[in-house]
């Protein structure tokens, strides 16, 4: 065994990791909010090469459970980005954040299998915020979901030729999410291909205004929801693919509730200024739809990713 191998031979960590919607109507890959329902994950080293894991929950017995599972190859590209070996692991991981749904199921993975690196190697190379981001979003393509998986609460994240970069902020105390899951799913591919090469000049214009309104309805003002969370962007390209997700959010928003698409969907997400309002926007969905869709009312998760090492304290995913 190598010296680099030698050196993370025992390790174990624990790592948890948010569930997150991202674009929140007008913020089209830009705007992401980190949610109170986590999948875990514990990673053991190993002496025999290889990785393996056993999937607990959402994904048991459909996801791979060999080298080729998106968090053990989250885990093998941080250590090749780092220029250190990858050693032989034991992986279990509880998952509870619906695939396919628009909950950022798959940025929570990469991110897992990131944090849990960043874990392992604690004390041989570290890895800072923009680090971990940068590793998340060459796996993702886009930091939108994996903003706040990392960094919680709500991320304004943007690329610039030096990589991607975030803004964390924190969300005012009397929003309080209701994402309304489906038992479909909707493949993220399918949705984006769905969007247009361009788009009218006056709509362009249009979501930037809503997505400065909305910065400022999140954080200070909830009362400015409804208007703030209005999208001509990407929405309605997809309608087509998810139409009772459409003919909900058309029904939420008549009624005064600031309903969105939650990532790609086909899951709902509706924003909204008090906790009574999301029990009004429950029982409105219960009497309308034509479809079951579980109501998940769910907090703001304002830590993001955590990795504790075994017998240690939690390490939080670094603040830039």
């Amino acid at each position: 065994m190598s010296q680099a191998l030698e050196a993370l031979r025992g390790r174990s960590v624990s790592v948890k990791v948010p569930a997150t919607s991202a674009n929140l109507g007008p913020g089209f890959d830009t705007l992401g909010l980190a949610l109170a329902l986590y999948d875990e994950l514990e990673v053991t080293v190993r002496d025999e090469p290889g990785a393996t894991i056993a999937v607990i929950g959402v994904g048991e017995g459909e996801v791979p459970t060999d080298e080729t599972n998106l968090v053990v190859r989250a885990i093998a590209h941080t250590f090749a980005a780092v220029g250190q070996p990858m050693p032989g692991l034991n992986l279990v991981a509880r998952n509870v954040i619906p695939h396919g749904r628009g909950m950022g199921s798959s940025g929570a993975a990469i991110v897992a299998g990131i944090m849990a690196a960043k874990g392992l190697l604690e004390g041989i190379v570290e890895i800072d915020a923009q680090g971990l981001l940068a590793l998340a979003n060459e796996m993702e393509g886009h930091p939108d979901n994996v903003a706040p998986a990392l960094f919680g609460g709500l991320t304004i994240a943007w690329v610039t030729p030096e990589g991607p970069r975030f803004k964390k902020l924190i969300v005012h105390r009397g929003v309080s999410p209701l994402v309304f899951v489906p038992e479909h799913v909707m493949s993220t591919a399918l949705a984006r291909s769905l969007q247009p090469e361009s788009v009218p000049h006056e709509d362009a214009v249009f979501n930037v205004s809503r997505s400065a309104l909305l910065i400022a309805a999140l954080i200070q003002s909830p009362e400015l929801l409804l208007a703030a969370t209005e999208d001509k962007l990407h929405q309605s390209y997809r309608a087509s693919a998810m139409p009772e997700t459409d003919r909900l959010i058309t029904l939420l928003r008549e009624n005064g509730f600031a309903a969105v698409v939650s990532g790609a969907g086909p899951s709902l997400l509706v924003l909204c200024s008090d906790p009574s309002q999301r029990l009004a926007a429950a029982d409105l969905v219960a009497a309308r739809s034509e479809t079951r869709w579980q109501p998940l009312m769910l907090a703001v998760d304002f830590k993001g990713a955590t990795v504790v090492q075994a017998a240690a304290s939690a390490v939080d995913a670094p603040a830039a």
